[in-house]
């Protein structure tokens, strides 16, 4: 009986490794949310479930902590498992520490909680200053904006979490 083929390891990043650039990073950000619908859909269905909820402001507050968990395993699994998701396979990058070495679990769970960043700030001063809808969407688009082009202004293209946890996203070259 012959032994199951196991994966080559993988090769450690150069830190001279291409860095991909801003456009393609956040395409592959894009077919990341379409992902996510699925696997918040599914960790929303299930919480439902098990909780018997019955009205979407029942426990609202555990669903979104519940969302945040299952999303963050999620993303530390595939960047600490090979340091790709299925759209980061699809685009061909990889999540890789400062170094170029594979990135840890800590550094991972960093990265995730800093990626926050993207979205939260905005999302926090629409109940703070009692902003509409729309205005909150305008200062999210802007802050989305600036937030992307802080890795214009970065020699390895990394954006500000990537910077701040240690990290950074290479491209594949196969």
């Amino acid at each position: 009986m012959s032994k199951p083929l196991a994966a080559p390891p993988l090769p450690a990043a150069t830190p001279d490794a291409t860095a991909p650039t801003v456009r393609r990073r956040l395409a592959a950000l894009l077919y990341e949310a379409v992902i996510l619908f699925g696997i918040v859909f599914l960790a929303g269905y299930l919480f439902s479930t098990l909780t018997q909820q019955r009205n979407g402001l029942t426990h609202h507050n555990l669903l979104a902590a519940w969302i945040g968990l299952v999303v963050g395993v999620y993303f530390v699994w595939f960047w600490t498992h090979g340091g790709q998701t299925l759209p980061m396979k699809t685009w061909r990058l990889r999540i890789v520490g400062a170094d170029g070495a594979p990135v840890s679990v800590g550094r991972a769970v960093v990265r995730y909680v800093l990626a926050w960043l993207w979205f939260l700030p905005p999302l926090a001063l629409h109940p703070m200053l009692g902003l509409r809808v729309p205005q909150t969407l305008v200062i999210a688009g802007v802050w989305f904006v600036l937030w992307a082009a802080s890795g214009r202004f970065d020699s390895q293209r990394r954006f500000l979490h990537d910077r701040l946890a240690g990290t950074r996203v290479v491209a594949v070259v196969r």
